[in-house]
């Protein structure tokens, strides 16, 4: 199963979204295998937003991502970074169709309610960032079989 990293940010925690938003990913099928609240500083975003450091944004990111504690989780399934993208919507939620979580919940390009990990590789080097191998629970699901056919598992 892959795995695949999402933030909400604090304009999720601050508006009272966050269950709505795990709940979201529960429902769809995602196995949430770890969690954790903390609040971010610079020197964290500016490794994680490496990319996005010298757009003129950046400052206003970075400031978002500290006004309040983030959610950090790790969803398990197949093909989980491909799954949770989708359920997200456009970056800007401007253009995010209805019935995805910037689409429903969100009017801003920075301030876009959730971070998800754009590819298996930025997964597993998104979650290496922000959890250790302890953070993780593996169970079993009684619920795979309800959800994957045998040759998705």
């Amino acid at each position: 199963m892959e795995r695949t990293l999402v933030i909400l940010k604090p304009g999720a925690l601050q508006r009272g979204l966050v269950g709505e938003v795990i709940s979201r990913f529960e429902k769809r099928g995602l196995k949430l295998v770890a969690m954790k609240m903390k609040q971010l500083d610079q020197s964290i975003l500016d490794v994680h937003y490496a990319h996005l450091k010298g757009k003129p944004f950046f400052p206003w990111l970075c400031s978002g991502m500290t006004a309040a504690p983030v959610i950090l989780c790790c969803w398990e399934g197949f093909e989980a970074v491909k799954v949770v993208r989708a359920m997200a919507g456009s970056t800007n939620a401007r253009n995010a169709a209805p019935g995805t979580i910037r689409g429903d919940y969100a009017l801003s390009a920075q301030e876009n309610i959730v971070h998800t990990s754009d590819s298996v590789e930025n997964a597993q080097a998104e979650l290496d960032r922000f959890f250790s191998p302890e953070d993780y629970c593996d169970y079993p699901s009684p619920l795979n079989q309800f959800l994957y056919a045998p040759d998705e598992k």
